[in-house]
């Protein structure tokens, strides 16, 4: 079989992360370019000789020594002597992070970075810019299955292995040196439009889940009234569909259309520099929804994930609109049991906790024990089932009690084992808005009270939250308790 190549890169050896990343970002343009141009072609009739190919970017370091560096941030360390290599894409999405993790590592252990290219196709899909039309009425004409020319998605370079902690190396290496290969991340950025209606470049580094449009609500106001005040920290908000509103202090003014339709899980960004804002993202109802969204947002490796929504409260001592601090999940979801075994225990990470706490202080202006008198730390149960309360409660009931449980929801603990197995600092807290074990139920005029007041409260507290995240070094926010034992080197 021949093969339609683009011109070679060779491999280059750098110790400046900024020149090390444009060489990447060079090869990478080149070479979706060279697939893109063969299309264009082939729409025009122009059918080429032999199959397209061209190939992944890749990052190369190699590690001579079993010595420990002294860096106090849990990442950019090279376990063992050897090679270590990722493919990678999309650049320009990511230049923040790769000239930190590539000046992290020249820091720790010396040497260079080495960019070339890989033997990782890189599918036509991915090569295609998200907003690109193809007239496939004029590729159907032609009678050649696109197949049959070019590359398409191939699932075993897409799978969670490294992620998972199963891929086992070859001694010597090459070692794998992030959690994703270039396929997995292209995969999940392309599902993320999909799913949110939003361009992963407008997505930030703390991320809020929620279950309840009302939230989204209120969030979309405070985000609009920042951008009329001309908030300090934020520079513009956007909606699906990809909306624009900016500051008013950098001009203001809107751009792009709100989307017709509600994608399955709307995202709204607050965006700021080095995406150092908040998306939040309503998931909808249940572990499956929350396993699948935070399965993509993983690979823009954000610096914190929370999860803000209503539970049902167990305990005949708490209130309607209390809230619940996680600090251990019971997992009743099984969407992650094959990734992640139920014997693995999910932590609570105190810098997490610390600032969740703080913000409900804060918020509520309430302190030490007037604060534990509207917040309850404790077990959050997470079930897969939405009518749990029809089946046999007896058998329910004693295993919520063995557990500690305090409250009862779909998606939390979904979302702190998926941070857990993804290395994204997580946490959760909930409101109370229900107990069904006390036939505590909210009437239809008691619930318009309880969003109207509870939301907004419960909404600041998670922005606030973030905010305190945001502030820490990042020694502190990602904490080795998410590093296993040969642990990638990209955060």
């Amino acid at each position: 079989m021949t093969f339609s190549h683009p011109p070679q890169f060779e491999k280059k050896s750098f110790e400046d992360p900024a020149s090390a990343w444009e060489y990447l970002a060079e090869i990478y343009h080149a070479n979706t370019g060279f697939i893109r141009d063969h299309l264009d072609r082939l729409t025009r009739g122009d059918v080429p000789k032999g199959r397209v190919r061209a190939c992944y970017p890749q990052i190369e370091v190699r590690s001579r020594s079993f010595g420990k560096s002294e860096s106090t941030l849990p990442y950019g360390y090279l376990h063992t002597p050897g090679i270590y290599r990722t493919t990678v894409t999309a650049p320009d999405l990511f230049r923040v992070y790769f000239e930190e993790q590539f000046e992290v590592l020249l820091k720790n252990h010396g040497g260079t970075i080495d960019i070339g290219v890989s033997n990782t196709p890189i599918p036509l899909h991915f090569a295609l810019a998200s907003d690109s039309f193809v007239d496939g009425s004029k590729i159907d004409a032609l009678g050649l299955p696109l197949r049959d020319i070019f590359d398409a998605p191939d699932l075993t370079h897409t799978d969670d292995e490294i992620a998972n902690g199963t891929f086992v190396p070859p001694y010597g290496g090459p070692y794998p040196l992030a959690a994703f290969t270039a396929p997995r991340v292209d995969y999940s950025l392309y599902r993320l439009s999909h799913y949110t209606g939003t361009e992963a470049s407008h997505f930030q580094n703390f991320v809020i889940f929620t279950n309840y449009q009302f939230y989204i609500d209120e969030f979309c106001r405070v985000a609009h009234e920042h951008m009329r005040n001309g908030h300090e920290h934020y520079e513009s908000f956007v909606e699906p569909g990809n909306a624009v509103t900016l500051n008013s202090r950098s001009g203001g003014g809107t751009s792009g259309t709100r989307a017709s339709r509600t994608p399955q899980m709307p995202a709204y960004h607050l965006t700021a520099s080095r995406g150092r804002g908040i998306t939040m993202i309503n998931i909808g109802v249940g572990p499956s929804n929350a396993k699948t969204i935070t399965d993509h947002v993983a690979v823009l490796r954000p610096h914190a994930w929370i999860m803000l929504g209503h539970c049902a409260g167990l305990r005949n001592s708490q209130e309607l609109g209390d809230y619940v601090l996680a600090h251990a999940y019971m997992r009743e979801d099984h969407v992650l049991d094959a990734d992640l075994p139920l014997s693995v225990p999910i932590p609570a990470l105190a810098e997490v906790q610390v600032a969740l706490e703080q913000a409900v202080e804060e918020i509520t202006e309430l302190e030490g024990l007037e604060t534990k008198r509207i917040m309850r730390t404790g077990t959050v149960a997470t079930f897969d089932n939405r009518n749990w309360e029809l089946r046999d409660q007896a058998e329910i009931i004693r295993r919520l009690s063995q557990s500690r449980a305090v409250a009862l929801d779909m998606e939390s603990a979904t979302i702190a084992a998926n941070g857990f197995r993804f290395r994204v600092p997580y946490g959760t807290l909930l409101c109370v808005s229900d107990k069904p074990l006390h036939g505590e139920l909210k009437l239809p005029g008691m619930a318009s009270d309880f969003y109207r007041t509870q939301v907004n409260q419960h909404l600041l507290i998670g922005l606030r939250a973030m905010e305190i995240l945001r502030d820490q070094p990042a020694e502190r926010l990602h904490s080795r308790k998410l590093r296993s034992f040969a642990e990638t080197a990209f955060q």
